[in-house]
This record gives C-alpha cells, structure tokens and sequence, in this order.
C-alpha cells in the first residue's frame, strides 16, 4: 500500500533524526565531561558555555523529533474520509502530498511526493478540504484532485 511506505519513509527520516540528535548529545556530554577536567581560566568557561548552548540546541531538536514520531503514531491509515485530514494522501494538480509531518520530497517507484505536516502553509489550507476544491497559496490556485 502506498500510504504504508510512505509513512514507513516518514518514520525512517524520524528514526535518523532522533539517533543524529542523541549521538551529539552524547559527544557534547563527554565533550562536558572532558572540558571539566581542564583548568584554563576563561577558555575553559567559555567552552564549557559553548557546550550547554549545543547541548540546549540538540534538546530542543530532540523534542521537535519526538513530536513528529508522536504524529506519525496518530495516523490511522485504514481510516476513509472525504475530507482531508492526518494521514490523507491528496492528490492535487500541483503535486501529490501525503499529510503527516514535515518530512520534505519522497521518492517512490520514479514518482515523487511531499511528506507535509498540518501545520505547515499548505497543510493548513489543505485541512477539512475535499475532492474538487479549491485553495489558494502564495497566488497560486490548487485543486484537490483526490484523497486516498
């Protein structure tokens, strides 16, 4: 089924950015460790503070991650619906979209799709919008050809 591989793609491209963030995190935390056994003077305080901004960077990323995996587990695939909601793949005259989180270009078999989050510009236009209609983004005029 095609929503089934591209959600499996959504969850890969999730999967790696959670284990790219833990990873950092974990080199920051020995980098932490290391730079305390020094004593420096002021070099040694401002690596240190370079540090805790990494490792403040990397555990807000890791939260944007973990809200993503979060989506993607409230997607019901066998749900049908004629309005466009979480999980839709909606096929639009522009392009077709898979509706789940921001996840960019996906390839599949030669045909390209767009893993797009709710709350993203489009998504939120796209939301509640059934076959035929119509909305409006950056002057451009889509159409809602279909929801799978």
């Amino acid at each position: 089924m095609l929503k089934e591989a591209l959600l499996k793609q959504c969850n890969i491209f999730v999967n790696s950015k959670l284990n790219t963030i833990e990873t950092i995190m974990l080199e920051n935390r020995n980098a932490l460790e290391h730079e305390s056994k020094s004593s420096a003077g002021d070099k040694h305080e401002t690596g240190r503070a370079m540090l805790h901004l990494e490792m403040e960077k990397a555990s807000q990323q890791l939260g944007v991650a973990k809200q993503m995996k979060e989506t993607l587990d409230k997607i019901q695939l066998n749900s049908v619906s004629k309005k466009i909601k979480l999980g839709s793949l909606i096929t639009t005259d522009q392009a077709i979209y898979f509706l789940s989180i921001s996840a960019g270009e996906l390839s599949l078999e030669g045909k390209y799709y767009y893993a797009i989050s709710p709350s993203s510009p489009i998504g939120a236009l796209l939301i509640g919008k059934e076959k035929g209609e119509k909305i409006l983004l950056n002057s451009t005029v889509i159409t809602v050809l279909s929801i799978d």
